[in-house]
């Protein structure tokens, strides 16, 4: 019922049909809400809580995901690279405590999150979670004093943590029909202010400009960015290797030499159809197999499944490893995938924090 209930509402967020036209009342009273909700922050009445180090904010107005985690780790890098010393607070989805917890080399999924652990393991910089964000972030600088900027994936929306600089990410979907929940999948108007407007569908980006830039927008035309994966590499141990084009000639080998390889891909992803189009792009026609965003895996999707290989999200891989059967599957492969974005983006975020960034 709940995964029926999410495609009909997915498509119809996609297009202005009927029960999205039946919905728009309440999409009106939804934005009316939420634009009082940030004017009360705005104006000081509700209390946003400033740390003593500057915080960068990476979000979405479009509901579910849109690829901030490879940005995330993407602009921690990029933070390192300029000298800066970042840490990263995130939510935490599916995090049993709502107290502030590090995320550490023995924290699971369940414990803090999956996004957390990948990030943590890919940055290697502090990740902390919570649900008060302004909260976590204290607690990262208490344990991490030499943490001199924050960045929080997500949140964009939760405006207890006063933010430097905002980042608003979009895919391929653009902005859906544009309207807000819940006749739309906007969690804010298109024309919502930021400081940068990211793009993770560069075949689309001239495309969308207009339909994802506020009025006025200081940055100009949104930033393209791309996620690149070349490797797939054996869950059960992450050292075996092959390139994406070795698995596609593999299983799809020229006609007259034998039957080729049935490849599946998995994806618990926000929007799996992302991952899909990757793997085609690299030569790759798997069957398909979206899962919900999170999925814990603990249903045992693979179980009943032929293939000769599975490929799964980095994202995916941190809850599979958890699970024995999973890790000890050898047709379980993970793909990581990298952002690729201009690297002057970079230059300009570094420079709006050279303000604030305590010497």
């Amino acid at each position: 019922m709940a995964s029926s209930l999410e495609t009909t509402f997915s498509r119809e967020w996609l297009r202005r049909g009927a029960l999205a036209c039946a919905l728009w009342p309440l999409s009106l009273l939804f934005r009316g809400l939420a634009a009082m909700r940030r004017g009360l922050y705005a104006a000081g009445v509700s209390h946003a809580e400033r740390l003593p180090v500057p915080v960068v904010v990476v979000g979405n107005i479009f509901i579910g995901g849109t690829g901030k985690t490879p940005l995330t780790i993407w602009l921690v890098d990029a933070l390192r690279a300029a000298g800066l010393r970042p840490g990263v607070v995130s939510r935490g989805f599916g995090s049993k405590d709502a107290a502030p917890r590090e995320v550490g080399a023995g924290s699971t999924p369940a414990e803090v999150g999956d996004e957390p652990v990948l990030i943590a393991a890919r940055t290697g910089c502090p990740v902390f979670v919570g649900r008060a964000r302004a909260a976590a972030g204290r607690a990262l600088l208490a344990a991490h004093p030499e943490v001199n900027v924050i960045v929080t994936d997500d949140g964009l929306q939760h405006y207890a943590l006063a933010r430097d600089v905002e980042i608003v990410l979009f895919d391929g979907r653009g902005v859906g029909n544009g309207w807000t929940l819940p006749a739309g999948p906007l969690r804010e108007p298109p024309s919502r202010q930021r400081d940068f407007t990211v793009v993770n569908a560069p075949q689309l980006t001239a495309a969308l400009s207009s339909a994802v830039a506020p009025p006025g927008a200081a940055d100009g035309e949104p930033w393209q960015m791309r996620l690149a994966g070349d490797v797939a590499e054996r869950l059960g141990d992450r050292n075996e290797r092959m390139t994406l084009a070795e698995l596609a000639a593999r299983a799809a080998p020229p006609a007259g030499q034998g039957a080729g390889l049935r490849v599946v891909a998995a994806a618990g992803i926000g929007n799996p159809a992302r991952f899909f189009g990757m793997l085609r792009a690299a030569g790759i026609a798997p069957v398909e197999l979206p899962l919900p965003d999170h999925h814990d895996f603990q249903d045992r999707p693979f179980a009943n499944i032929e293939a000769d290989f599975i490929l799964v999200t980095e994202k995916d891989a941190v809850k599979c490893w958890q699970i024995e059967e999973c890790r000890n599957d050898p047709r379980i492969w993970v793909v990581p995938v990298s952002a690729r974005i201009d690297a002057a983006l970079a230059d300009q975020i570094v420079e709006k924090l050279r303000g604030r960034t305590p010497a």
